[in-house]
């Protein structure tokens, strides 16, 4: 399993960092991951969208996420149930969150993803991916900061 987690302090509330994650079409302004967006639907605290990703500058299948709030606290993220996703889970499983705590001048923020290979491709995709998804996930929070202080 592939592992990645960011940690940072954004001089925000918890729901404002969460509304803008759950704001995707605002969101996919700072993560290259999630890029480009297909469409999206949102439901109060569900937003499912439908994209194209790419992972350490690598071009995935189409995918479909589902984005779940948990108001103040957290955001969590995973795959949507098939009948989606189908080319997506031929190479891996996924899910992510934003953890949000409050803290004194904001909120520490930990950004996680979890990728789950299948064998047959984990021996390379987890050596590859490694460094360069680190170094995303890391401009991807930083990005976010930027942009909920600087608004």
């Amino acid at each position: 399993m592939l592992t990645v987690r960011v940690t940072e302090t954004i001089s925000c509330t918890p729901d404002e960092l969460l509304e803008f994650v759950m704001d995707v079409e605002r969101y996919a302004q700072i993560d290259k991951k999630i890029r480009p967006l297909r469409w999206v639907r949102r439901d109060e605290d569900f937003t499912e969208f439908g994209f194209r990703p790419s992972v350490a500058g690598i071009p995935g299948p189409p995918t479909v996420s589902q984005m779940r709030r948990t108001a103040g606290e957290r955001i969590d993220i995973e795959l949507a149930p098939p009948p989606a996703n189908r080319m997506a889970r031929l190479t891996a499983d996924f899910d992510a969150s934003f953890v949000c705590t409050p803290v004194e001048g904001g909120t520490e923020l930990v950004r996680t993803l979890n990728y789950r290979f299948k064998p047959w491709v984990a021996w390379l995709a987890e050596p590859l991916l490694r460094r360069r998804l680190n170094a995303d996930v890391r401009e991807e929070v930083r990005l976010a900061k930027e942009h909920l202080e600087n608004a």
